[in-house]
């Protein structure tokens, strides 16, 4: 039997969830759900596909993501960030097999200035970071083998993300104006998958004993931190040769001067502390995470 069995990937065809069937390739066998094959706010379209397939390891990659229009659409966000997973944890419990959902660095507030703890209030601003949050508590309170991993500013070689915004704009226009007071830690796909096997390698081997030792919740992101202006700047940098050389100029604008449905926390940066206590694992800086993810695109 291959090692992990039969693997779910939720939300396969997503950033994370291509990078995940890259990661998980040769681990077991790999059944790709997303929305050509099933309906994510339908709650027993989730439920018929944890029993039509019976997978062994849940990966949950699905999620509403559209931050400003979740605001005015909050109950299919609801429905996918909240409904489907608590779902999956009661199919998974069902099983005994282990459910790896993602989360967001959203559910706080921005109001602290050092790294945010797992321990910390959540205190979530717009409609995704409340429906997100809603989601990790569903899978907690159903309990069983879980990991929630919360993440921020994702992006990568494939979706739509920050990087390709950019070189998109880049191309269109001279002059681009970015928010510069809003601080996170931007974290690519590749490292997320790749962290979510080791750790999963981890505990179904036994090596990080039985689930009340290392079931929960934590912070997964690329080390350091910068601002939306500066994750910007560092992407041209990166990725001059791929532009002939076009760099727009570059202006840092505050919050205020780009108001947008959905309001965003000003710091979001995680502490992965727990991640290396528990797993001994610690993420890259996100400015040589950064040039991995440009080489691919080369």
């Amino acid at each position: 039997m291959t090692p992990f069995g039969r693997i779910l990937i939720v939300g396969s065809q997503g950033q994370v969830g291509h990078e995940l069937q890259r990661s998980f390739a040769g681990t077991g066998e790999l059944l790709c759900y997303d929305l050509h094959n099933v309906n994510i706010a339908d709650e027993q379209q989730v439920r018929s596909m944890i029993r039509d397939t019976e997978p062994d390891l849940i990966l949950n990659a699905a999620a509403y993501t559209a931050v400003d229009r979740a605001e005015s659409e909050a109950e299919i966000a609801m429905a996918i960030n909240a409904t489907a997973p608590r779902v999956l944890a009661e199919e998974a419990a069902r099983r005994n097999a282990l459910l790896v959902h993602y989360s967001t660095d959203y559910v706080f507030d921005g109001t602290k200035r050092e790294p945010w703890l797992e321990s910390d209030p959540a205190n979530p601003l717009n409609v995704y970071g409340i429906t997100k949050l809603a989601g990790e508590h569903a899978v907690h309170q159903v309990g069983g083998k879980y990991l929630i991993f919360r993440t921020s500013w994702v992006y990568g070689p494939h979706g739509n993300n920050f990087l390709f915004t950019m070189l998109r704009l880049g191309k269109e226009r001279d002059k681009l104006t970015i928010v510069d007071d809003q601080i996170g830690a931007p974290t690519t796909s590749i490292e997320l998958a790749d962290v979510t096997r080791s750790i999963v390698e981890r505990v179904l081997s036994g090596r990080c004993g039985p689930p009340q030792a290392w079931a929960g919740l934590y912070h997964v992101t690329c080390a350091g931190s910068t601002s939306w202006y500066g994750f910007a700047r560092e992407i041209f940098a990166k990725t001059a040769a791929l532009t002939q050389g076009k760099v727009p100029v570059l202006t840092p604008i505050s919050t205020p001067d780009y108001p947008t449905p959905a309001k965003r926390p000003l710091y979001s940066v995680l502490s992965n502390a727990k991640l290396k206590e528990t797993f001994g694992i610690e993420l890259p800086d996100w400015e040589s995470a950064l040039a991995a993810t440009v080489l691919q695109l080369k």
